[in-house]
């Protein structure tokens, strides 16, 4: 089973979905994120899974519509672990911080 490693920057992704549930939505909150988080937890099984794109990285998406997710890793095989980079709506039309 691979290992998953969170950018600290990630943690700055989920604060700012928090904000925005809070605003339209509060009640489900909970359940979003742990819906990301379990969708994460796949890669340390299938650190392939997500579809390739630039620079070796990969994206997995998560849900759909206004409950959907990206999140961009790197797997690096020699280390078996994973290195999540960033996560994202699927209606932003890219990452935080340039990546």
């Amino acid at each position: 089973m691979s290992r998953i490693e969170t950018a600290p920057e990630v943690f700055d992704d989920f604060d700012r979905f928090l904000e925005h549930i809070a605003q339209f939505d509060v009640g489900s909150a909970p359940e979003r994120i742990a819906e990301i988080v379990d969708a994460i937890q796949i890669l340390a099984k299938n650190p392939l899974m997500g579809r390739p794109v630039r620079g070796g990285m990969r994206e997995l998406v998560i849900g759909r519509g206004s409950r959907g997710y990206v999140a961009l890793y790197r797997y690096v095989e020699q280390l078996d672990t994973v290195f999540l980079l960033a996560v994202r709506t699927q209606r932003e039309s890219g990452y935080k911080r340039g990546r």
